[in-house]
């Protein structure tokens, strides 16, 4: 059935399977993406939407290295909002509601029409090893695929099992049966294992729903989109809506809890600690009350609503009963109810920056198998690898994104090096350098390296190219070019700021807070240089954020640059932290257990203190 040898294969097709076969084929590799249904490829199994806080700016990082998600998204949204934007522009974050079908749809044909990609539906029971290395898999019906590297993104499926109430059976999603035979054989290899949990609301029927009851919830007037390529940008949107509980509503939902599994012990799991349940979120924060609800349509034609906010594995009739006490949902009709789903996870403090597993070699982890939460997170680990499958095996350099690159290097560095007892989520604050990691600058960051090693396309380089060229040229104009006090002084005025006296370059008036590229554009001279360049919404926005950010950002590189030193200094792969004795004791078994590439990473581990640091560079000559 499967001519000789693959060089890749993918198993599981969610987000960080789609986007580990994408990458690993698009680099030369002949790829397999093996999945329980090839008809979930890409299924958004919570919510319909991509982005949000730090997640935004992940997508756009996988769309500036070469990745789908970005493309994908643009293709499936339904509503466009550019979230914080009161706030600085290191915290802004893109967010796409998305037509949930046509996702998974646009994801499908995405990696078909990629040409290295093959596929085939079964569930993958075991992993195929040679003396340390494997070498392939093993599918439930027998059959032996042989592969250089295998890349394992099975997300909630590994021993799954989902909680409604006091029922409970077998599933990685609903409607799904779960995976079995890996994670014993992963703990044969010696592999420490643990137990998630994650939640999902209800689904509601949308022709039930009295949105007239509810704050409407509109998407931006000019929207944007996540890919740098030229995808389409909404001309129509859907609205979302937004609706409260109550004190009635938190009542109704605590007659359950002795029916709850998170309450009776049932649950034994952490879950996501920023996207806790409804009950949750009435048991820890008694004192408020209500919660908001934003109430999400799953595509453009479909009648089905996603209950955001109220996630929970309440029995059915206690979701039911509570639900119709929400302000708009008193006549609400369920497709189906929200239930939690635990499964199997593997401490991520086992894996190389690259993924790779250090006990197996050539074995590579992506997703929430390293106990993350989100598709973007999901994503971003399954294109890295995807591309470091693809360069191992052909013997190349692996392909590792430092801290004040991308967010995806603050997300890998922080699995690898601190590890994580709950389900990990990406945030803003997890990032020192967020200001040279905004969702503006992406592809001027991360497309030449995705140029480098072949995966971003000579079209995504040549726009790079020309968006950097043009930002430069503007900010040069600006430099160059002087301002009349006569044309400037009614702007200032009507902005409330000071007044000049005498003409001055424009950069220097450009740089004052309450003046915007907005104002500079209605001065004869900038209008007329942007028009005659040709210069777009993304030369614009990266002209000022460079102009009125210019010593934020300066100072953020220093600092960037000084921490370099630390991690140019590499630790031998065979050092004997036990040898020694001036460590403290929780260092030294932090230290061996984790094994850091560079004293960098060692600082960054929880438990190695400063003095320890310094132990480890006077022993090293430093």
């Amino acid at each position: 059935m499967f001519e000789g040898e693959y060089d890749v294969i993918v198993v599981g097709g969610g987000h960080a399977g789609a986007e580990a076969a994408a990458a690993a084929a698009n680099m030369g590799s002949r790829t397999l993406l093996v999945t329980m249904n090839l008809q979930t490829i890409g299924q958004m199994s919570c919510n319909p939407a991509m982005g949000g806080i730090a997640k935004g700016q992940i997508v756009r990082e996988i769309d500036a290295l070469g990745g789908y998600s970005g493309v994908v998204t643009d293709r499936s949204a339904i509503q466009f909002k550019m979230l914080n934007k009161s706030k600085g522009p290191a915290m802004w974050s893109p967010r796409a509601q998305n037509d949930r079908m046509r996702f998974a749809e646009e994801w499908r044909m995405a990696l078909e029409q990629t040409p290295k990609v093959d596929f085939y539906q079964e569930m993958v029971k075991g992993l195929l090893e040679e003396k340390g290395k494997i070498v392939g898999v093993r599918t439930s019906l027998g059959l032996d695929i042989k592969a250089k590297a295998v890349v394992l993104t099975n997300g909630t499926f590994l021993n799954g099992l989902i909680h409604i109430g006091e029922k409970q059976f077998g599933g990685g999603r609903a409607g799904e049966k779960a995976a079995t035979g890996i994670t014993e054989q992963l703990s044969d290899f010696g592999f420490d294992s643990g137990r998630m949990k994650t939640g999902t609301p209800p689904r509601v029927d949308g022709r039930s729903l009295d949105y007239t009851k509810m704050i409407v919830q509109p998407g931006d007037e000019n929207p944007e989109k996540f890919s740098y390529l030229d995808t389409p940008i909404l001309e129509d949107q859907r609205d979302c809506y937004m609706t409260h509980t109550s004190q009635e509503v938190h009542n109704l939902l605590r007659e359950g809890f002795e029916r709850s599994p998170m309450f009776n012990g049932r649950i034994k799991s952490i879950g996501p600690r920023y996207c806790p349940s409804i009950e949750d979120k009435i048991h820890r924060f008694a004192s408020k009350d209500s919660h908001q609800i934003f109430v999400e349509p799953e595509g453009w034609h479909t009648v089905e609503v996603y209950v955001n906010g109220f996630s929970t594995s309440l029995p059915e009739d206690v979701q039911f009963k509570a639900l119709r006490s929400v302000k708009g949902f008193e006549k609400v009709k369920f497709f189906r109810p929200g239930y939690a789903i635990e499964y199997d996870y593997f401490p991520p403090t086992q894996l190389k920056h690259t993924l790779e597993t250090k006990l197996v070699e050539n074995l590579y982890f992506a997703g929430q198998i390293n106990g993350t939460t989100g598709y973007e997170e999901a994503a971003s680990q399954g294109l890295m690898a995807g591309v470091n499958a693809h360069l191992k095996i052909n013997e190349k350099d692996p392909f590792i994104l430092k801290r004040d690159e991308a967010y995806i290097g603050v997300l890998i560095d922080d699995l690898i090096t601190k590890g994580t007892e709950e389900p990990y989520r990406m945030f803003t604050s997890r990032a020192e350098y967020r200001t040279l990691l905004r969702q503006d600058n992406a592809d001027l960051r991360l497309t030449p390296k995705g140029h480098r090693i072949g995966l971003a396309s000579d079209e995504r380089m040549r726009r790079m190219e020309d968006k950097e060229l043009n930002s430069k040229k503007f900010i040069s104009f600006f430099r160059k070019t002087s301002y009349r006090p006569e044309a400037i002084n009614p702007i200032l005025d009507r902005l409330n700021s000071a007044s000049v006296k005498q003409a001055d370059k424009m950069y220097k008036v450009f740089s004052r807070p309450k003046v915007r590229m907005e104002h500079m554009l209605e001065m004869e001279e900038v209008a007329r240089f942007v028009s005659e360049n040709k210069l777009n919404h993304e030369v614009l926005e990266q002209t000022e954020i460079q102009v009125k950010y210019a010593g934020y950002i300066e100072k953020e590189k220093n600092n960037a640059d000084k921490l370099q030193r630390l991690e140019n200094i590499r630790i031998p792969d065979n050092f004997d932290y036990k040898a020694l004795k001036s460590l403290s004791f929780e260092a030294r078994e932090k230290l061996e257990a984790i094994r850091p590439v560079t004293i960098s990473q060692a600082s960054r581990i929880s438990g190695v203190s400063p003095s320890d640091i310094t132990v480890l560079l006077v022993y090293m000559g430093r």
